[in-house]
């Protein structure tokens, strides 16, 4: 399938599935194909036929770099992705490779077909940008590696594309995004947030990609730029959601199948994901590391793609605390985030780390007044109380660095159970 004929049907599936039962039925019929001409071409799942997509084990990153060849029809390996993208490589066989950025600790890898290349393409842009085919458009993209799949979009007639590389900075580059007058551009939020804080972000099209979106950079980039920032949701593992023009995310349910595992009590979910578009490499309930809130409420577009309220952070960022019984419990990212800004409306950037079991460290921009160090920690001994856990030892310092070639976790936990 071309990158026209994705569009075309991802367009066509927009006026076609106005209710949730529709892409039910449609996820169904989809799955049903899926199962019995791609998921039995593959090692992993070779020998009894599949009918029922609960009858496939949950897999995540680990499973599947551990013998990466039993996942994809070409058989292969990890240890040959690798191979090539350390020699600068895109393709291994003939076939499109790619990696993640490794922010967990370790790298996740897939392996693509040409078509599918496309039709990655082809679903963005009908989700991002629907008017391509009859406007012109001026794309920079700023994300983290420049993958086969963006590549497949630099010689589209409709589409003038230029990568611009996180790794050198965005002031070494922001002069030549000028020049080039983008009309959409998609970015990590920091990267947006910079452009944005020195006036130099004119896009009237902003896109967040490559990681969470965080409230306070929201804020900054919109009272800038007077536009809307919308979310694009998208891993290593596929392509998962795409805000609408109202700014909802939503899940790209008319590709992928979503099932949702809870996190605790926290209201939060994590998905597991099945893209039955993929062909290639088989992800089957593949576990996501990611924190969600999923919304109740019809968007205003009227679209009847699951609606996303907020995506709060990583699974493994949670922090993990004693109670005075010596149990541990969790708090998650967002219950930290909040307490930390909600101790002073003057924070708009921070980073807070679990560096061991009992130690918490909150790094704050050296600008905010000497008191804001004692309502942090304040807000966050309050918290831990609340939850019924030992208070930590807290240490406030002054001084926030951006790394822009890695993804900005403001949340984060570094200390694991041995």
């Amino acid at each position: 399938m071309s990158a026209v004929s994705a569009f075309v049907r991802t367009r066509r599936l927009t006026r076609r599935l106005t209710t949730p039962d529709d892409v039910r039925r449609w996820q169904a019929a989809r799955l049903a194909g899926w199962m019995k001409a791609a998921v039995p071409r593959v090692d992993a799942f070779a020998g009894e036929p599949v009918r029922r997509l609960e009858e496939l084990p949950v897999m995540d990153k680990a499973i599947l770099t551990a013998d990466f060849a039993a996942y994809n029809r070409p058989r292969i390996t990890a240890e040959e992705v690798r191979a090539a993208l350390d020699a600068g490589a895109d393709r291994v066989r003939g076939h499109p490779i790619g990696q993640s950025t490794g922010t967990s600790g370790n790298r996740g890898y897939y392996v693509i077909s040409e078509a599918e290349r496309f039709v990655w393409l082809g679903t963005i842009l009908a989700k991002a940008l629907p008017d391509v085919l009859w406007r012109r458009h001026r794309v920079a993209l700023a994300l983290p590696g420049f993958s086969t799949l963006y590549r497949s979009a630099e010689r589209g007639r409709r589409i003038s594309l230029r990568f611009f590389d996180l790794a050198l900075g965005v002031d070494a580059w922001a002069d030549q995004l000028g020049a080039f007058a983008p009309d959409t551009i998609v970015a990590p939020p920091k990267v947006l947030r910079r452009l944005a804080e020195s006036g130099r972000l004119t896009a009237r099209n902003l896109f967040s990609g490559a990681e969470v979106l965080d409230p306070l950079d929201r804020a900054v980039i919109e009272a800038a730029t007077g536009a809307r920032v919308r979310e694009i949701y998208m891993a290593t593992e596929g392509l998962f959601g795409v805000a609408c023009p109202h700014g909802t995310l939503h899940l790209a349910e008319d590709a992928v199948r979503f099932e949702w595992q809870p996190s605790g009590d926290s209201g939060l979910v994590t998905p597991l994901v099945t893209d039955f578009t993929r062909r290639t490499q088989i992800m089957a309930r593949y576990r996501m590391n990611d924190l969600l809130v999923l919304s109740d409420e019809r968007c205003a577009c009227g679209s009847p793609l699951q609606a996303v309220a907020r995506i709060e952070g990583r699974q493994d960022d949670v922090f993990e605390l004693q109670d005075a019984g010596g149990q541990w419990r969790m708090i998650t990212p967002d219950v930290l985030r909040n307490a930390v800004v909600d101790a002073d409306r003057a924070i708009t950037d921070f980073r807070i780390v679990q560096t061991a079991a009992d130690r918490i460290s909150v790094a704050l921009d050296p600008a905010l007044s000497p008191e804001s160090d004692a309502r942090v920690s304040a807000s966050l001994a309050g918290l831990f109380d609340r939850a019924g856990v030992v208070r930590p030892e807290i240490t406030v310092t002054r001084g926030l660095t951006v790394d822009f070639d890695r993804k900005l976790r403001r949340v984060r936990r570094e200390w694991r159970q041995r």
